[in-house]
């Protein structure tokens, strides 16, 4: 089934449109979508149904806009009532909100890493995702609310989209569409400072520069503002003769290196790096947004490991729970190492969107264009001659490699570099020590000072100072994960309304915590579910069985109860999720030191949540499937 939001709502099955009678039934399904299989509560439906008068029989109303909805959807789409509202599960229809999204984010990381062709290519296909103004046949409270930020969403891809246009000289294409845009986007900048560049490449250097006039007149008026850094920079660029120059790969500390042309020189016919210079490849993501808390030993320990010792391999794994902080330790210890890796800094996520692996052979492709090798068409779909080519370019350069999401061996051995003056940063949940080497970091939950200080980094320390027993409330509800964190502080900053009591009050539920902690796109629920879904079905039904004993520890002797099976058989199964990263070692009351285990609270409150997925059954492990895998086969239903 198709599902559309970006335009007006609508649902079609097999290309056959699906009458969806009325304003506020179009508005239930698009409510429900937007919330991505959160629970939308009746309070919140009622708002953007009625606004702040709702119907004496708004609950019955909701039943039938709710139950008209059933009839038409399902069995594709399934309609939920859970808890204090609804929710919907669209199974493997097409939801186009989700398929932009994607599309965006593939767009962005292929601009941003240089990759212009595709980045047009992809962000063209979210664009025409859109068939027109969004939400058109949903109620004004839904519109109010949810468009404005899917109109900015698509106002920036259209802006990443014309700058992948004018990085491969396709300004005189493109200058009619900018013109057009600029007048419906007058305040927009960037899209100012764009059309400046393709009309300056056009041979339009007086039009340029009316452009600029013209857009420091309407920030003036309409704002009380003179132009931002980006226009500035424009039109200093232009006055200078460098706007037909596009940037090189960002340089150090991820600023773009201009190259400037000399007064009185012939501008080139296209917007290319002049041939033979090539800087050192710097695919990092952006290091993070608040100021890097906690973590000094972590911190300090991969310091040491890029100091390394001549001739030892210098590769370490971090592991730990979805949203524990791998990428941004790793990251932010990747920004910190400059000076050890002059050569560059290589980045890949190897995860799909949908949490499967990359093809390796894809990320030796981009590490080989990265490194100024393009590879012969014949070679790009042979692993081994990728292989050595990259390993034949990393030889004896001092490379720092940081691969995001590695699930298996596998997928993460072909892109080591050869020698020992590469580095290496391998992410991941499960441990991966045959390719990574003796170095491993297992991040735990973050102790309640380090938690204090990245939430009041947040937060600022007025709202934290005037409210103190409430933020250490909130420490306590995110259990030390710091995504739960951000989450928690990012939505009190954003609405100052707000008292970080009112937060926490909220959060004290514990059915509807981790449907309070999400925010954009951060969302702990989801990061949790996204996690599970890299680990096979019997992973999953043998955590959520032990779920049942709750937040306390508990020993092997107790999880073999729960199971049914021999004590040493159920603590070979439950080391094994220790070594996934799904359970904490901890000492249990009674028990002998290394017998006991417990779930983070965040993790209990999901698998509580959620039904056994199969059954499983006893069998005996091999001795090498003792630690870190599971048997093929499943557990008996207890």
């Amino acid at each position: 089934m198709d599902l559309q939001l970006l335009g007006p709502v609508e649902a079609s099955r097999e290309g056959t449109r699906i009458a969806l009678s009325g304003t506020k039934t179009h508005t239930v399904l698009a409510a429900l979508l937007l919330a991505r299989g959160r629970v939308v509560p009746d309070t919140r439906l009622s708002l953007l149904l009625w606004g702040g008068r709702p119907p004496v029989t708004m609950s019955a109303q909701l039943h039938t806009y709710v139950s008209r909805l059933r009839k038409l959807l399902e069995p594709e789409v399934t309609l939920e009532r859970r808890g204090p509202g609804y929710a919907v599960r669209t199974g493997d229809s097409r939801l186009d909100v989700a398929e932009y999204e994607r599309f965006d984010r593939l767009g962005r990381q292929a601009l941003q890493e240089h990759r212009y062709e595709e980045a047009g290519t992809l962000l063209r296909d979210a664009l025409e995702l859109w068939q027109g103004p969004m939400l058109v046949n949903a109620t004004e409270h839904l519109v109010q609310e949810e468009v404005p930020q899917w109109e900015e969403a698509r106002a920036a891809t259209l802006e990443n989209r014309i700058e992948a246009d004018l990085a491969l000289g396709h300004h005189q294409r493109i200058t009619a569409e900018l013109t057009r845009l600029v007048a419906d986007f007058p305040l927009r900048e960037r899209m100012r400072a764009q059309l400046m560049t393709a009309l300056y490449r056009c041979g339009r250097q007086a039009d340029a520069l009316h452009v600029f006039h013209e857009g420091r007149s309407v920030l003036a008026e309409e704002l009380g503002v003179e132009p931002g850094h980006g226009l500035q920079a424009a039109h200093e660029a232009l006055l200078g003769a460098t706007l037909d120059l596009a940037p090189h790969p960002a340089g150090p500390g991820g600023a773009p290196a201009v190259t400037r042309r000399p007064a009185g020189t012939a501008a080139p016919d296209t917007a290319a790096v002049p041939a033979g210079v090539l800087l050192p490849p710097f695919m990092l993501p952006p290091d993070t947004g608040v100021a890097f808390t906690g973590r000094t030993r972590e911190l300090a320990a991969l310091r040491r490991m890029f100091a390394g010792t001549a001739g030892e391999p210098r590769r370490c794994l971090i592991t730990g729970m979805a949203g524990i902080g791998k990428t941004a330790l790793a990251v932010h210890a990747a920004h910190t190492a400059q000076e050890e890796f002059p050569d560059g800094r290589l980045h890949a996520d190897l995860a799909e969107p949908d949490g499967a692996p990359k093809d390796p052979r894809a990320v030796l492709v981009r590490f080989l264009r990265a490194l100024g090798e393009e590879p012969p068409a014949p070679a790009a779909h042979d692993l081994e001659e990728l292989v050595r080519l990259y390993r034949t370019r990393t030889a004896g350069r001092r490379l720092l490699v940081l691969l995001d999401n590695a699930a298996d061996t596998a997928g993460l051995a072909p892109l080591l570099p050869a020698g020992p003056e590469c580095a290496v940063l391998v992410t991941g949940h499960v441990h991966l020590t045959a390719a990574t080497g003796p170095h491993t970091l297992a991040l735990g939950p973050m102790n309640r000072d380090d938690s204090l200080d990245l939430l009041t980094n947040a937060l600022g320390t007025a709202l934290s100072a005037t409210e103190p027993g409430s933020v250490e409330r909130l420490v306590d509800f995110c259990g030390g994960i710091p995504l739960a964190l951000r989450i928690a502080g990012a939505r009190l900053a954003s609405r100052p309304h707000w008292s970080a009591a009112r937060l926490a009050q909220r959060l004290a539920d514990e059915r509807s915590r981790l449907a309070e902690l999400s925010f954009g796109e951060l969302d702990m629920a989801e990061a949790l579910a996204g996690w599970l879904r890299r680990t096979d079905a019997e992973t999953r039904a043998l955590l959520a069985r032990l779920s049942v004993l709750g937040p306390r520890p508990f020993s092997a002797a107790s999880a073999a109860t729960v199971l049914g099976l021999p004590v040493r058989r159920a603590e070979d199964l439950v080391e094994g999720l220790v070594d996934g990263s799904f359970l904490e070692p901890v000492r249990s009351p009674g028990a002998p030191p290394g017998d006991g285990f417990r779930f983070h609270p965040l993790v209990l409150l999901h698998f509580q949540s959620l039904p056994v997925e199969r059954p499983v059954r006893s069998g005996p492990v091999p001795a090498r499937q003792a630690r870190g895998s599971f048997p093929p086969g499943p557990l008996p239903v207890l």
